[in-house]
């Protein structure tokens, strides 16, 4: 196959400008600092009573996360079959966008305690939403780059994120850092939460207009029900998973090391506030470094991947996450600067491994019209591990005491996610993948 035309690679990459904001307004930056201020209870305590239970608040952010991650995972397999029967990934795409970026608007009314269960509704729909279009979204990538491309174009997608999302973010910063212009003393948080929601609906839907059409896997005068032809694709789609070693070994290895990898930018701005008490305009401050390093980290990833193999440099961006969760356990409280180093690396390894991850997965699927099922398990095998990650980083902080003990437990994700890729190099030089 031949790699699409630039304008339609834009315009796939500029997906990732539309939605990356949430990731980082709402995942990674403003909501979880608003989140661990406005849910305590009276005593001014990290304890909040939900749903007739007093959970640590930071805690129960971690759970209701993974309730919406387990969510995405259930339905996402038979959404997706269902897109790639009928050829209507773009419709899916643009369902789950406008979802997601709705919900995020309605935080805008999540403005005090007294609301937590609209907060967190609407915290969960715009998790729902982001996570469930990525789906669609990723499962574009086959069909309009060529093998030798994808590497190229993966990051070019994540580039684009982390520059649109930046952009954002320094818009929302000046609200959040002069709150004097504001009546409302979370005005600005909400402000902020609304224009992510704006953003990423506006460009999306540019974005979107732009892709191709898919093309259905099946005939679509097939009288066959739509449900029982999704499950059936997805049966189908697994048969061939099971039967392509190489493969099969690396999801099992992106399983663990994902693990670790996304509950840490889940989890990363409520533990530099809650456990090390880094003020909440340094917190940002590096959060917002994590995003400026990805960027040239996804290409110099790319790059080194075209050199030594893509599984070889999966394997060295996974040391150096089994290294920073050590060192993450080490940050002393009131570390700013050492906060600010450990951001830095994280930034620099962030990028290369989500794109490259998604690059290598590419190159592994079989040539199928069967794309977004095939990326369904992609999705899944990712979204099951962040279930885990979340709620063991939770329970871990909750048993303990400590969220350190947490992050110490995410490299015992990563040390297993190195031996399944050392396992997956194995049996690919065995069969002589061209990926190697």
């Amino acid at each position: 196959m031949q790699t699409a035309n630039k304008k339609v690679i834009n315009a796939w990459a500029m997906y990732d400008w539309a939605n990356s904001v949430y990731n980082l307004v709402i995942t990674s930056t403003i909501f979880p600092a608003f989140f661990e201020e406005i849910a305590k209870n009276n005593k001014s305590t990290n304890e909040i009573t939900f749903l007739g239970r007093t959970f640590i608040n930071s805690s129960l952010y971690n759970y209701a996360l993974a309730v919406a991650f387990f969510i995405v995972a259930v339905m996402s397999p038979i959404l997706s079959s269902i897109a790639d029967c009928r050829g209507n990934k773009k419709k899916f795409l643009s369902f789950f966008m406008t979802m997601g970026s709705i919900a995020c608007c309605g935080l805008y009314f999540f403005d005090n305690k007294e609301k937590l269960g609209v907060g967190i509704a609407c915290m969960i729909i715009a998790c729902i939403g982001y996570w469930s279009s990525l789906v669609f979204y990723n499962s574009f990538l086959p069909e309009i780059a060529a093998p030798e491309d994808r590497d190229r174009v993966s990051a070019k997608g994540f580039a684009m994120g982390y520059i649109g999302s930046v952009i954002l973010q320094v818009i929302c910063f000046v609200f959040v850092f002069n709150p004097q212009w504001f009546a409302g003393k979370y005005t600005p948080f909400s402000l902020s939460f609304f224009l992510v929601g704006l953003w990423w609906f506006f460009f999306a839907a540019r974005s979107i207009k732009r892709l191709p059409a898919s093309i259905a896997a099946v005939d679509k005068s097939s009288t066959k029900g739509v449900i029982k032809q999704g499950y059936s694709e997805l049966y189908n789609v697994w048969k061939q998973l099971m039967s392509m070693p190489v493969l099969k070994r690396f999801l099992f290895s992106f399983f663990f090391y994902n693990m670790g990898v996304q509950t840490i930018m889940l989890a990363a701005t409520l533990y530099g506030k809650s456990e090390l008490n880094i003020p909440t305009k340094n917190l940002i401050l590096a959060i917002l470094i994590i995003q400026i390093i990805a960027i040239p980290g996804a290409y110099l990833m790319s790059k080194l991947s075209d050199k030594i193999g893509n599984i070889k440099a999966l394997m060295i961006a996974v040391f150096l996450w089994i290294l920073m969760c050590v060192a993450g356990y080490y940050v002393p409280k009131n570390g700013i600067n050492e906060f600010y180093i450990l951001a830095t690396l994280v930034g620099f390894i962030m990028g290369g491994i989500q794109s490259l991850s998604r690059s290598t997965y590419s190159k592994l699927m079989p040539e199928t019209k069967d794309t977004t099922s095939f990326f369904s398990f992609f999705d899944v095998t990712e979204k099951v591990a962040i279930v885990i990650g979340m709620f063991s980083f939770g329970f871990i902080n909750e048993i303990t005491g400590s969220q350190r003990n947490s992050v110490l437990a995410l490299g015992v994700f990563f040390i297993i996610g190195l031996i399944g890729l050392f396992f997956t190099l194995k049996v690919s030089k065995t069969e002589s993948l061209k990926t190697q």
